[in-house]
């Protein structure tokens, strides 16, 4: 019995160590160019900051000034500018994810960055298609400000500065983390897993429907998939 949990969690926190991998920031290439200084970038240039647990985009303006796409819940339920054009607050930007709300906004390149490093034009040496000129991808971002849906996966920041610089909104977060799930449903010991945890549930909560339906239905999914 002891061994049989001890495989559990191995497991488990083999699973963890993949997702974790979705929101590691990569390691720099020692020729990358950290950018502080906004005198070094050009309008149209595309900015990124990575973070914690992702990579956040956007457009410079010049002037100072970057467009970048939010979440945030408040476009949606206040009306006043003045509190909206405030800088997005964690609280805000949770409950946009949630609501699936966000604003494509223009920000001083200090509120972009968030005390974090900028780096230009980055996505250049790995994006097969050639970045429009960067007039033409400044034009596109101010054109796109103001209010919009939002989508963690399909609909994001980083959607929105492929599309203006390459003309194709895509996301490598994104295919990152459908990758990464699919590593995870393809496992054979995933199925192992769900049962096993189905049966600790079972005999923990009892044979309710509430409990064992779900737990079998994951793990014939996952064996429908693998």
């Amino acid at each position: 019995m002891k061994s049989s949990l001890l495989e559990l969690l191995v497991l488990l926190l083999d699973k963890i160590s993949l997702v974790t991998k979705l929101f590691s920031v990569p390691e720099e290439d020692p020729g990358d160019t950290d950018y502080q200084d906004t005198s070094f970038m050009k309008r149209g240039d595309l900015l990124e900051v990575p973070r914690t647990l992702f990579i956040h985009y956007g457009i410079y303006l010049g002037d100072n000034k970057v467009a970048h796409l939010m979440p945030d819940i408040l476009p949606a339920i206040s009306e006043d500018k003045c509190l909206i054009g405030k800088v997005v607050t964690n609280k805000r930007l949770i409950l946009g994810v949630l609501a699936k709300v966000a604003t494509i906004r223009v920000d001083t390149v200090q509120d972009f960055a968030y005390g974090g490093r900028i780096i230009v034009n980055h996505m250049d040496k790995s994006f097969k298609t050639k970045p429009l000129c960067n007039e033409e991808v400044a034009e596109r971002a101010e054109k796109l400000v103001g209010a919009k849906a939002y989508s963690l996966l399909w609909d994001n920041c980083e959607h929105f500065v492929t599309y203006c610089r390459y003309g194709r909104p895509v996301s490598s977060q994104t295919d990152k983390f459908c990758e990464i799930v699919k590593r995870i449903i393809r496992d054979q010991r995933s199925i192992l897993f769900s049962a096993a945890l189905g049966l600790v549930f079972a005999l923990c909560l009892g044979l309710e429907p509430f409990t064992t339906l779900p737990c079998l239905l994951i793990t014939f999914t996952l064996w429908i998939a693998e």
